[in-house]
């Protein structure tokens, strides 16, 4: 990766900073974990085997420490945690599947719930943690199935395994932020500020999971095959992998500096108008690579997924001044360009995208950039 230290993106303030990163072997956590490096900062990840081949994280060769190791397995967290003696924890470790967790609710419940207890608990044992940033997702909003996007203040809730999973470790979470970490004692009995950050569907280059749209496009495309649509109408909040990250990065950065007023929860989204249907999406990645087909196959017996889900995204707006680099066109021309790239030269194009990222981003009078 390209070195970002003379960037001073995010005011500089991880360049030399001591970093534990959950979940860096997975699609998500594998660009935060290059990011953070580019920035300057010292990584140590921690997760399980890359879930993928070819994985991501693999391809881009980086030089952090990676550790592989279960959430679940709470001496080896510790030990880790420990030694590594980190200033900021991004969580992001985490079974993150919807159909899968009907097929393993034990594990499910178990990683998203109790292993983040396991980090939690690594974390106040580990004298130098300051700042802990913990990242659900969207499906954590007890869904209404209502045209309006979900705020940071509505019900949390699940009807599925995951989601409720979700729901619950950020109830957890909650109860950590005003007991152990309690912001009136900050500064006198502790010196962690805990945010958490909940995204929409994210997509991008790198990313080969089992059951997610654009791999399930990729798969099919690549061996000549129409790509099976369950959910043609279902609407998700669709954004390239870097807008999340950014946001995140954002709150680590107010978090970092002691800033205890953003020590709670922010959504991270496309604009309203911005948001598609899966088959838009579709209709839009065929106009960018010829070689997308798809059809429509409505199992019978298909489990409950939410069919409508919007974020509301005002908050992190007016208080971080954080909104979205790029259109939703963008994002996807981006991430079937990704693709098209390693499938015909073997390129890896995490890095110019991240580059052209920041620069649309200076461009367009974003204030961490």
């Amino acid at each position: 990766m390209e070195n970002l230290v003379s960037e001073k993106l995010f005011s500089g303030v991880y360049e030399g900073k001591k970093i534990f990163l959950t979940g860096h072997t997975g699609f998500k956590g594998s660009w935060m974990m290059a990011w953070l490096e580019a920035m300057g900062a010292e990584v140590c990840g921690y997760s399980l085997e890359p879930p993928t081949d070819p994985n991501h994280l693999e391809l881009l060769n980086l030089k952090g420490k990676s550790v592989i190791g279960d959430i679940r397995n709470r001496e080896l967290l510790e030990k880790t945690m420990i030694d590594f003696n980190p200033e900021i924890i991004f969580h992001l470790a985490a079974q993150p599947l919807v159909r899968l967790s009907y097929d393993e609710p034990h594990e499910t419940y178990e990683t998203n719930v109790m292993g983040s207890l396991n980090v939690y608990e690594a974390a106040r044992k580990t004298s130098t943690v300051r700042t802990i940033v913990t990242i659900t997702t969207d499906k954590v909003y007890e869904n209404n199935e209502w045209v309006w996007g979900y705020r940071e203040s509505d019900r949390l809730g699940g009807k599925d395994p995951y989601s409720a999973s979700k729901a619950a470790m950020e109830i957890m979470t909650s109860s950590y932020r005003n007991s152990f970490f309690n912001m009136d004692k900050y500064g006198k009995d502790h010196q962690v500020l805990m945010g958490v950050v909940r995204a929409g569907n994210v997509i991008g280059g790198g990313d080969w999971a089992k059951d997610r749209l654009i791999p399930d496009i990729i798969k099919a495309s690549l061996e000549g095959n129409p790509v099976s649509i369950r959910s043609p109408k279902s609407v998700r909040p669709w954004q390239h992998v870097l807008e999340p990250l950014s946001g995140y990065l954002y709150l680590g950065q107010r978090l970092i500096e002691g800033k205890k007023e953003f020590a709670q929860a922010y959504n991270f989204g496309p604009l309203v108008q911005e948001e598609l249907t899966v088959q838009q999406v579709l209709e839009e990645l065929k106009e960018n690579w010829d070689k997308i087909d798809y059809k429509i196959e409505v199992p019978k017996d298909m489990p409950h997924e939410a069919g409508l889900l919007k974020l509301d995204c005002t908050k992190a707006s007016v208080e971080l001044d954080w909104s979205p680099v790029w259109t939703t066109s963008e994002c996807l021309a981006k991430t079937i360009n990704w693709y098209k790239a390693y499938n015909e030269s073997n390129s890896v194009m995490t890095s110019e995208d991240l580059k052209v990222y920041i620069s649309n981003a200076r461009e367009r009078n974003k204030s961490w950039a």
